[in-house]
């Protein structure tokens, strides 16, 4: 599983956002999740979970302060979560998450992204089961026998848990990400995670030939550029 979460993580880096668009995503989402769950972090463990990310991706307190607050307020937008599979170019497999407040334009413009580059949009589970839903916790250490323990007293299911370069990477259902994440911060309060969200990691991982790869990146940059689109989950390698 580690080998292909780099893989997804390195070919994400070289496409990723402009800053503006990095801050409307976070916004979005985070209006979504405190309009739904509440503006309080602390009865709200994913909107806390959200906000910790969005601090380290450096995403401006006024802009949260916004989000929250317009989460607050009457009316508002209503946005939907959508969600959409694929093969991409070269014959990756993707997926691609988004918040809507209008599923018909969503659709169309993701289906422009996959038909522009020779890729084929597909249903609901056309490639799903071929991704695992997991969580995934890094941070310094190098003990993961000992962090296996841990986990393990506190009932976590574990799914795989990696020491490489004094990072411990831990991998575990989607569903016992809080419980996973409060038993780390429980043994240790001053954990740091590099990374700390619930994503799609793919079993598999599809080769990107050279001649391929220019319509890949057109690909993830049409979707990346896309407001409604939140998260890009493939299993290319370039």
């Amino acid at each position: 599983m580690g080998r292909a979460y780099q893989n997804r993580k390195e070919s994400m880096a070289k496409t990723s956002d402009a800053n503006a668009r990095v801050y409307s995503k976070f916004s979005r989402e985070i209006y979504v999740c405190a309009k739904s769950g509440g503006p309080d972090p602390d009865g709200n463990l994913a909107l806390r979970s959200l906000l910790d990310r969005a601090k380290k991706a450096q995403v401006p307190a006024h802009v949260i302060k916004n989000a929250i607050d317009k989460s607050t307020s009457s009316g508002g937008e209503d946005f939907a979560v959508a969600r959409y599979e694929g093969y991409g170019p070269g014959g990756c497999m993707v997926i691609v998450d988004c918040l809507t407040d209008n599923p018909n334009r969503t659709f169309g413009d993701v289906r422009l992204a996959f038909t522009k580059t020779d890729s084929k949009i597909g249903t609901q589970g056309t490639v799903m089961h071929m991704f695992d839903h997991a969580a995934i916790l890094v941070f310094e250490g190098e003990d993961e026998d000992s962090v296996l323990e841990l986990l393990m007293d506190a009932d976590v299911d574990v799914t795989d848990i990696e020491s490489e370069d004094g990072k411990i990477t831990v991998f575990a259902p989607h569903t016992e990400y809080f419980k996973a994440k409060q038993a780390l911060q429980d043994a240790n309060p001053e954990i740091d995670f590099d990374v700390d969200e619930i994503q799609f990691v793919p079993q598999t991982t599809t080769p990107i030939s050279a001649d391929v790869l220019p319509d890949f990146e057109k690909f993830i940059d049409m979707l990346d550029e896309l407001d409604d689109v939140q998260n890009i989950f493939h299993n290319a390698e370039t």
